[in-house]
């Protein structure tokens, strides 16, 4: 039934005012925010801090060791067995023998001089041009190699040059062979690649050199070298270790094989730790754009609205860059101290904190993404044990923005992170379980540091909550509940100077709660809101008609006009008194809209009647509020509560069916108008809404049984008192 999309997206605007001055609008602002993100990610993710411990030969470890970064070990035994493989994979290699092409070259001269048909074939040739094709064959052929398809293919594959080589299977290279065409047409193609040969010469020696015999001969040489390259281009042999790898357990011996990987290991993170080495800024700044752009590729797509508001993308900016600064501050504390912390501390909780903001501050939705965000920047970066440091910080995260539905005051953070204490005592259980340690005394300190980090958590989101409402002028639910104190001076002064208006506000309160309610909308904002919508009024009570009592109309000596003008000064007069007091602009918003761009219809209506009806001759734009038309559900709810309480007190008689034709009607009136062309109520909440209004005004206007008059026994009159 409820649009749940909706009603987040709803739910987010209403901690924000609608009004967007030059910080909200600037692009050069929103550039300025995202370089900042920016930056601080990359501060984050290039000043690494390490840690790794130092293990002693044969000696039991003191605590597991996990590989940090991902590294390598250079295996010099597995790489002499390896290129000595890679060596028996090669066959022999033939070649022409040298004597073999100079006997057939002889053999083509004597025929070519003493065959007449060949020296009419020949005719239009030049000799000279003959013997320069005989002199590239006879280095062609001096030239080519043979061998085996699979030798080919590894020296193909290990990129070595291979034009030269040609793959030929051989049945006994002792016996004259007739090459494969293949072979020929490939040394024929080698020829004629300079284009300097006639084609028909060409073609002509090649048919004499390719129906002769050929006897080849292994090339050890060739052979040898062929070896050796390939042997070289064999890689080392290594070992590669990834990250989060356990290279060591507890209480296992220190071997030589450990060592080494801890010393390689030392190496990956003392060349790591160049920093201002090109490779490594380029590798921080890559990653940078790419969580840089994740980041703003999935606000863009799933929170548009914090493309465009810069105060709502500054804010969430603001808590990542204060939960990037914690966590690396409890990094350089846990691993800079000389009292070992970390041994106790292994698991700080940190996402928590930008959570329980998040969640407090925007909504539980965002609130997600900044979790799992920092989430995997941490676990990438910081120097923790990065299985139960993910698995902690997720959970408690988690349980945190399950917990912070709605806090109505301050104290109660701390049942919300006492909540995530107790998942993850559970959870840190269940990691002992599995590593099969749950007897150590690990699992208390885990327990305490748990503890600790989350008060931290609670402590500090006290301290900046108020802070961060104050400079981004956010309103939550426990600054909804500071200004519903009827102490405040502004309701004090609305209840005894305008007492009709404060009971027509107090009416519009309940009503509005109620419908907000019934479909998910925020009840408490529309109560507080409507508890100072009306406060202009205080400025010409007396001409509203709730205040009237019994005394002279007084628009009887004004104009409609003037009337109309004076009724609609009371939004301006209003928003003019919330900013004086320091109102939220959240309450402001709701001034200015409650009446949207409606039009004054009473006096409107007036104003025409004395003009004979003319429409022409009364400009309906002076006797229309100056708007903004509703942009939340809950300011719509609040517009119809407003005119739907008024409206009802002209009735004599109220009842369920003429309350419902009431708010029918003036429902339909204001969708014709367009005033609720801008917020998010569809037509189901709509239904809703005056079903719930109607049930909660006959509540408060229900009837009372008339109790009998108390009588005087001894005087026999009635009593009244």
């Amino acid at each position: 039934m409820k649009d749940k999309a909706s009603t987040v997206l709803n739910d987010s605007e209403l901690r924000f005012s609608g009004e967007q001055g030059f910080f909200d609008k600037s692009p050069t602002v929103r550039l300025l925010i995202w370089t900042v993100f920016t930056l601080s990610v990359l501060i984050f993710l290039h000043f690494k801090e390490v840690q790794v411990a130092v293990l002693e030969l044969n000696t039991p470890a003191p605590h597991y060791v996990v590989a940090q970064v991902d590294f390598e070990f250079v295996d010099r035994d597995k790489t002499l067995l390896a290129r000595q493989e890679a060596a028996r994979e090669i066959s022999p290699i033939y070649k022409f023998s040298d004597n073999e092409i100079y006997q057939r070259r002889s053999e083509f001269e004597n025929g070519m001089l003493k065959d007449e048909a060949s020296r009419q074939r020949l005719a239009e040739v030049r000799l000279d041009e003959v013997y320069d094709v005989i002199d590239a064959i006879q280095k062609v052929f001096s030239q080519a190699r043979f061998t085996e398809p699979r030798t080919y293919g590894l020296a193909r594959n290990l990129g070595m040059p291979v034009d030269k080589l040609l793959h030929h299977s051989l049945i006994d290279r002792n016996a004259p062979n007739r090459m494969n065409p293949a072979i020929w047409l490939r040394l024929k193609r080698e020829l004629m690649r300079s284009g300097e040969f006639n084609p028909d010469t060409v073609n002509y020696v090649y048919e004499f050199f390719q129906d002769k015999p050929w006897k080849l001969e292994e090339d050890i040489p060739y052979e040898q070298s062929l070896r050796g390259k390939i042997q070289a281009l064999v890689p080392d042999s290594i070992t590669k270790i990834s990250s989060g790898t356990r290279i060591i357990d507890q209480g296992d011996m220190v071997t030589t094989r450990q060592i080494a990987m801890m010393q390689a290991m030392k190496k990956a993170l003392k060349e790591r730790r160049e920093l201002w080495h090109p490779l490594t800024i380029i590798g921080s700044v890559l990653m940078t754009v790419i969580i840089t752009l994740i980041t703003a590729v999935f606000i863009r797509v799933n929170y548009p609205i914090l493309i465009v508001s810069n105060r709502k993308l500054c804010l969430l900016v603001t808590i990542i860059v204060l939960n990037l600064g914690l966590a690396k501050a409890v990094e350089l504390f846990l691993f800079s101290s000389t009292a070992n912390w970390i041994e106790w501390m292994r698991y700080p909780l940190i996402v928590p904190f930008a959570a329980l903001l998040t969640c407090n501050l925007m909504t539980a939705s965002i609130a997600t993404f900044v979790t799992g965000l920092l989430t995997v920047l941490f676990t990438t970066t910081l120097a923790f044990e990065y299985i139960g440091f993910m698995v902690l910080n997720i959970v408690a995260s988690l349980i945190v923005i399950v917990s912070t539905r709605r806090l109505k005051r301050r104290k109660e953070i701390f049942a919300v992170v006492g909540k995530a204490w107790v998942g993850t005592v559970v959870v840190i259980f269940a990691l002992h379980l599995y590593a099969g340690n749950i007897f150590e005394w690990s699992i208390f300190s885990d327990v305490v540091s748990a503890a600790i980090f989350l008060m931290l958590t609670a402590v500090l989101s006290l301290g900046l909550l108020p802070l961060l409402e104050s400079a981004f002028h956010i309103i939550s639910d426990v600054t909804l509940m500071e200004y519903m104190d009827p102490n405040h001076e502004l309701l004090k002064r609305l209840s005894f100077e305008v007492p009709g208006t404060y009971q027509h506000t107090l009416m519009v309160c309940n009503l509005s709660e109620a419908a907000a309610l019934a479909i998910g909308a925020n009840g408490l904002f529309c109560r507080v809101a409507s508890l100072y919508h009306d406060i202009g009024k205080m400025i010409t009570p007396h001409f509203f008609t709730e205040n009237q009592q019994g005394e002279m109309n007084v628009h009887q000596l004004l104009t409609p006009l003037e009337s109309a003008q004076t009724i609609m000064a009371h939004v301006s007069e209003g928003v003019a008194m919330a900013r004086k007091a320091g109102l939220p602009e959240q309450f402001i918003d709701i001034i200015k809209e409650h009446h949207g761009t409606s039009l004054v219809y009473f006096f409107y209506r007036k104003q025409l009647d004395q003009v004979g009806g003319d429409e022409t001759l009364v400009d309906e734009a002076l006797f229309r509020y100056g708007g903004p038309k509703p942009r939340t559900k809950e300011s719509a709810i609040i517009m119809i509560a407003d005119i739907f309480e008024a409206a009802s007190r002209s009735l004599d008689k109220i009842d369920q069916k003429i309350l419902s034709d009431l708010i029918n009607r003036l429902v339909r009136d204001k969708m014709d108008d367009g005033q609720f062309d801008e917020c998010l109520l569809t037509f189901e909440e709509l239904s809703i809404i005056k079903k719930t209004m109607v049930q909660t005004l006959l509540a408060g206007l229900h009837r009372r049984v008339k109790y009998p008059k108390p009588f005087n026994k001894q005087s026999g009159a009635a009593i009244y008192a």
